[in-house]
């Protein structure tokens, strides 16, 4: 199993942080909007359709409140297996967000690697923005 680790600085606080990331309906408007172009919710998961047009239906595992912590899984023809978290740390900029996903076959690291990189870019750009918590 291949495990991708990424993670930024943001100048925000990690409530304000924590905020947008456990709106898990919202991807498409607070996280990651330009990278995730829709999400549609149902019970216990959501479809995300990504720029691309790359559509993943990911089971949302758990939001952890105490832990600031959005575990999710998904599969797809490419995908035999993706567990994934993103995790929210104080920081001397504000706040870390740590993104890790752990992937199967072995190759498809690459292919996440790189969505992720891209959705990171998003991301950074959507949370830099944010001051206070909604």
């Amino acid at each position: 199993m291949a495990s991708v680790h990424k993670e930024i600085s943001l100048p925000t606080t990690p409530e304000a942080v924590w905020d947008v990331v456990r709106d898990v309906g919202a991807v498409h408007t607070r996280f990651a909007p330009g990278f995730v172009v829709d999400t549609v919710m149902e019970e216990g998961a959501r479809t995300v359709t990504f720029a691309n047009g790359f559509v993943a239906r990911e089971l949302i595992v758990e939001v952890d409140e105490r832990r600031r912590r959005l575990a999710y899984s998904a599969r797809s023809d490419r995908l035999t297996h993706h567990n994934a978290s993103f995790q929210v740390f104080p920081d001397e900029a504000g706040s870390r967000l740590v993104w890790i996903a752990d992937v199967l076959p072995h190759d498809a690291a690459v292919m996440v690697g790189a969505m992720m990189t891209g959705g990171l870019e998003a991301i950074r750009k959507s949370l830099s923005r944010v001051t206070t918590a909604a």
